[in-house]
């Protein structure tokens, strides 16, 4: 079976709580395997771009996800910035779960300017449904400006819907 969503990170339909991908992403949230549509607020300030569009990083991580009514994320991961990787770690939760899911996931970062900027809360409204594997893809930011564009492989039984928040903490 199939998870049908747009986000495998249990962040599904990025639509960014308080914070916003540029427009220039909302076209490319969605994946082929995905059945919704993703949509993203889009900022009131004019932006340059050429410069939001080019990726400044690489990212690659693991989560797991375990719910019973409120669920925890945990996970590991790096990222390659400025030719360099660096480790950091992930942990948040959401309301409304039910299940168990690992997810693999990568992607690209942009806007990010300085490494400590990486850091911080990455949210959205959550509503995903995976029994055994899936693919999905979703664009979350951080109040700090950082954008990921990411696509995941997911694998467990899950049923998900509401709000959730992962934070992103570099280790090195």
């Amino acid at each position: 079976m199939r998870r049908y969503s747009g986000y495998g990170l249990a962040l599904v339909s990025a639509l960014a709580i308080s914070i916003a991908a540029p427009a220039s992403f909302a076209n490319e949230a969605q994946t082929p395997a995905s059945k919704t549509t993703t949509t993203a607020k889009t900022s009131d300030k004019p932006a340059d771009k050429k410069e939001a569009a080019k990726p400044v990083g690489h990212i690659h991580f693991k989560t797991h996800s375990a719910d019973l009514g409120v669920g925890y994320t945990w996970g590991e991961g790096t990222l390659t910035f400025h030719g360099k990787t660096h480790r950091f770690s992930i942990s948040g939760g959401n309301i409304a779960a039910l299940g168990f899911a690992s997810i693999d996931a990568s992607g690209d970062v942009f806007n990010l300017k300085h490494l400590h900027d990486f850091d911080g809360e990455y949210g959205s409204i959550a509503g995903e449904a995976t029994v055994d594997e899936g693919v999905g893809g979703a664009l979350v930011s951080n109040s700090n400006g950082v954008h990921l564009k990411i696509t995941t492989s997911n694998r467990g039984a899950r049923l998900a819907a509401g709000l959730q928040g992962l934070k992103f903490t570099l280790k090195d």
